[in-house]
């Protein structure tokens, strides 16, 4: 008996040691986590020759940062998540990502059709290859407190600029509250989600970039209508440049902001004040915007690639087939995370009618991903959008500049650096 035991034992040692493994990293998100961390468990445990050593991207100032640093080691993970398109142009751009249909070719189409993501994919493509399967497509949505909204008067969440200035006449006070968060941060990411958004919205979707003339088109008719309604909110101190670290919709420093669904769990455990007396809306528009047309917002797309330097390709992409192509799997995602998943059928596959039919909020996301717009697929989004902090949103901030000069300044700089 201790032979069989001894044996079995060396077995165990035996596969464990020539077992392919596979690292695997993921958003460092504490929703996330706890999506992916049973998942891999789940596989280590029914597939001992193949194990997936998985932890989340190492802390830095951003994930781009912690990856380009990882590759410039020598120390690229197998496959990884949390790729946005333009960053994933840039990595495609260096030769560093695998392109899955022409790696795996049926096996990677069968997948996509799997999962529904037919659709989806086609804004993922770069010079007619595969590189990212996408993860989520989040919309952008303002976040506006209803309870203290009604008590002014309104019945509904502000839909125009004009609508967002009455608001702040009636509630805001210089240095104490204000009528909405404008301006996220000066992080470069923070311009997707207030100025590339509002743009979005106003423009009805149109390009910011024209990426096949490589240059930046934002300083039209519709770029100076933002520019404008930025700068009115901060001349007249109806919102504010630092709001500490409280958030704001719970002290009531602010009644608006947009978020993504990645936060709705968060605010839900964290500030269930606030979940529980919110309005849901598309981003604001210009008063002459149309009021029948439905309102574009931006897309806070991610996806997972697989490095050129993974030694286990196959393997590598077992593993992503596994995940994916089971939609038990997206039920959990939404679960977890209440981010959409990246596929075409939330509003008509009955496993996910259970979270539109219970959760408005899940469903004002989901409802809106077809209004959704990905960012520019441009290989230096992060010099654009420093460039865009720098020339655009802080001078408005500071009222150092007007909106035409800022307008003006941002376009010219960013064009040096696209041509």
């Amino acid at each position: 008996m201790k032979k069989l035991v001894l044996l079995a034992v060396l077995l165990v040692v035996s596969i464990m040691s020539w077992a392919v493994n596979i690292v695997f990293w993921t958003a460092p998100n504490p929703q996330q986590e706890e999506f992916w961390k049973p998942l891999v468990e789940q596989w280590n445990k029914e597939h001992p020759d193949v194990q997936i050593e998985w932890k989340t991207i190492p802390a830095a100032g951003s994930s781009e940062e912690a990856i380009l640093t990882a590759i410039a080691a020598g120390e690229a993970p197998d496959i990884c998540t949390n790729i946005f398109s333009g960053f994933a142009a840039q990595l495609i751009e260096e030769g560093v990502l695998v392109a899955f249909d022409k790696e795996f070719g049926k096996d990677f189409w069968d997948l996509v059709k799997a999962r529904e993501m037919e659709s989806v994919i086609e804004g993922w493509a770069f010079k007619g290859h595969h590189y990212v399967i996408p993860i989520y497509a989040n919309p952008m949505l303002m976040w506006w407190r209803k309870d203290v909204l009604q008590k002014l008067g309104f019945n509904e969440p502000p839909r125009t600029y004009s609508e967002i200035y009455e608001l702040a006449k009636k509630y805001a006070v210089p240095k104490e509250k204000y009528a909405m968060i404008v301006l996220k941060g000066r992080n470069w990411w923070d311009r997707w989600f207030d100025f590339i958004t509002f743009y979005y919205a106003a423009s009805n979707g149109k390009p910011y970039i024209d990426v096949e003339k490589g240059e930046a088109v934002f300083n039209n008719e519709y770029g100076k209508k933002v520019a404008e309604f930025i700068y009115t909110m901060f001349k007249n101190e109806w919102t504010a440049v630092d709001w500490g670290q409280e958030f704001a919709l719970n002290n009531l420093k602010a009644l608006g902001s947009l978020m993504g669904p990645w936060s709705l769990n968060w605010a839900k455990e964290n500030y269930p004040d606030v979940y529980n007396n919110l309005w849901l809306s598309p981003p604001p528009v210009p008063d002459d915007y149309p009021e029948d047309a439905s309102i574009k917002t931006f897309a806070d797309t991610k996806g997972l690639v697989m490095f050129e330097s993974c030694k286990y390709k196959k393997e590598a992409f077992e593993f992503i087939k596994w995940v994916f192509s089971n939609p038990q799997n997206d039920v959990r995602w939404i679960e977890m995370t209440k981010m959409p998943p990246a596929r075409a059928d939330l509003g008509t596959n009955p496993l996910f009618s259970k979270f539109m039919e219970e959760d408005p909020y899940f469903a004002a996301y989901a409802g809106q991903v077809g209004n959704a717009v990905p960012p520019a697929l441009i290989t230096n989004t992060i010099d654009v959008q420093e460039a865009m902090t720098t020339f655009l949103t802080e001078p408005l901030m500071y009222l150092k500049s007007t909106p035409e000069q800022a307008l003006s300044k941002a376009v010219k700089e960013i064009n040096n650096l696209l041509w």
